[in-house]
């Protein structure tokens, strides 16, 4: 009987401690996306906040494959040193057209490349770009590079020290509503925030250093830039006498 008992009672250790593996590994599991922003003023608030950020990283640096890189890094949206790479996606072949020759100084007769991609960080598909470029401003092995590697443009080419020339930049969406700042903001602190599956459009031509234009893109960053959890605000003022002030020493 001693035996059956010790016995049941080793059962028993061994299914708590399976209970509380399990729910362990559930929370390691569990994913950081973007159902983690609560659809509340805060959050909208910090949500634009966060977007227009990478919005002003992008249009400030001339290459959004390195300005992505370390958008991934700093959010931990990859392993450590994982780096972007482009999947190429097939069968959506675009001419370029009259306006994207114009935007090349390219004739009608001269070739054009066309590139579709998808730029990833671990597995989360960060932008989908259009990418048209003149394979005659590059060299033999960036242009053997694009055609049989996953290799990002931006990485491929980027020992041209090209500059980035900006068109436009759009914000597809805007987590705060038209006229909010004069009608405020309706609180809905038990939903999450719904985000759209795109939420910024730039389009960009990329020039050598005299000025020569080499290549036109449409790029359209998705929600995955957001996929992290929801930024905590730390508060450094305390009450005192029902006046906020900043803590201190002197303060406690």
């Amino acid at each position: 009987m001693a035996f059956c008992s010790s016995k049941r009672i080793r059962i028993a250790a061994l299914a708590a401690t399976a209970i509380v593996l399990g729910t362990q590994i559930a929370i390691a599991q569990e994913p950081s996306i973007g159902s983690q922003w609560l659809n509340s003023p805060t959050s909208r608030v910090e949500a634009l906040a966060v977007l227009q950020t990478l919005n002003a990283n992008l249009l400030s640096n001339a290459s959004a494959t390195l300005t992505l890189d370390r958008w991934c890094a700093a959010h931990k949206l990859a392993p450590e040193g994982s780096k972007i790479v482009a999947q190429r996606v097939g069968g959506q072949d675009k001419p370029a057209d009259e306006h994207i020759r114009e935007l090349l100084t390219v004739g009608p007769g001269e070739l054009i490349a066309y590139r579709r991609v998808r730029l990833v960080c671990g597995d989360r598909v960060l932008s989908e770009a259009d990418n048209w470029y003149v394979p005659a401003r590059l060299t033999a092995e960036m242009n053997q590079t694009l055609k049989t590697s996953d290799i990002a443009f931006g990485r491929a080419v980027q020992a041209l020290n090209f500059t980035r020339t900006n068109l436009s930049a759009k914000l597809l969406w805007s987590p705060l509503s038209e006229g909010w700042d004069m009608e405020g903001l309706i609180a809905h602190q038990t939903s999450s925030l719904s985000l759209p599956p795109f939420l910024l459009e730039h389009r960009a031509v990329l020039k050598l250093q005299d000025g020569t234009p080499f290549s036109a893109l449409v790029e359209s960053y998705t929600d995955k830039v957001l996929d992290f959890p929801v930024p905590r605000l730390l508060s450094r003022y305390r009450l005192c006498d029902g006046h906020p002030i900043h803590c201190s020493k002197e303060n406690g």
